[in-house]
């Protein structure tokens, strides 16, 4: 294997020929999320620990199982799979995710510093591979697909979950509470290039398992209310994380004032007697064989 640089992008030659690029996207989410371990860790590691359960099912993740965990952020995955008596690898392209999981997640074989869709193991290594919400933050989606199934020995299983498109009610608060804050949003962030992204629907990530080259290719909904203290749904985006945190970072103290009284305001109808938040929302999870 050898690096070489074109453009923008960090072009990956692999034994046999075969290409693999590193995209200007995927260098911008490697410094959105640089350092950011605890800050995702104490707001949106809540909500994406939801449907880990039923990945690692659609995985078919037991006792003995060999599974890669790509992209284990906090460890919450890796953490239910020991819990399962499974061996788990994790790793993470985020230096900082991956000491917090080592720390979480000691009974893990290995966790380390790896990023799609560049794995550091040989083919067919595992029995299973899962990936939760990772393929929202990779430049090559299709890439990344390919490149779990490469390190999943046949008949094994690759699972992913994915954030849908148009977004659930619980990430489209966001966009409620900044026009009522009456905040100007600046440029967009970097985005995946057209043509290598992919429709955020049922049908749209069966097709990029499909398209991969898996089978046996399944997709559902799941669907949940999250329920979190409104200070760690504020807190997350206080601190840079995720689309919303792009746009706080960016506004003066002021405005900060305003968006939050209007965070107080939008999110009051979701509230309980208990003062926790009831968000509504949806994630994609994929799941298909190797041949």
């Amino acid at each position: 294997m050898r690096l070489v640089r074109y453009g923008g992008a960090t072009i990956t030659i692999l034994d046999g020929g075969l290409t693999m690029t590193t995209t200007a996207f995927d260098e911008y989410e490697r410094s959105r999320w640089a350092g950011r371990a605890g800050a995702y860790d104490s707001s949106l590691a809540a909500l994406c620990a939801y449907p880990a359960p039923a990945l690692l099912d659609a995985a078919n993740v037991g006792a003995g199982t060999r599974v890669l965990d790509a992209g284990t952020g906090s460890g919450t995955v890796a953490r239910l799979g020991c819990a399962r008596h499974a061996t788990v690898v994790a790793v993470d392209a985020e230096p900082s995710m991956v000491e917090l999981a080592r720390d979480r997640v000691p009974s893990a074989d290995e966790v380390r510093v790896a990023a799609l869709p560049h794995l550091p193991f040989a083919s067919r290594s595992f029995d299973a591979a899962v990936a939760n919400f990772v393929i929202n933050h990779v430049g090559d989606p299709l890439a990344a697909i390919t490149e779990l199934r490469r390190v999943v020995r046949s008949a094994g299983r690759v699972a992913v979950t994915v954030w849908p498109h148009p977004p659930p009610e619980a990430q489209s608060l966001w966009a409620e509470v900044f026009d009522a804050a009456g905040v100007e949003r600046r440029a967009a962030a970097p985005t995946v290039d057209a043509d290598r992204d992919f429709p955020r629907t049922p049908d749209g990530v069966a097709g990029l398992l499909d398209g991969a080259g898996l089978v046996d290719v399944r997709c559902q909904t799941v669907s949940w209310a999250h329920r979190t203290d409104p200070e760690a749904w504020w807190r997350g985006p206080a601190n840079g994380i995720s689309k919303p945190g792009l746009v706080l970072e960016t506004q003066p103290a002021a405005m900060i004032s305003r968006i939050r009284a209007a965070f107080d305001e939008v999110t009051a109808r979701y509230r309980g007697p208990d003062g926790l938040l009831a968000l509504p929302t949806a994630a994609l999870l994929a799941s298909a064989s190797v041949p």
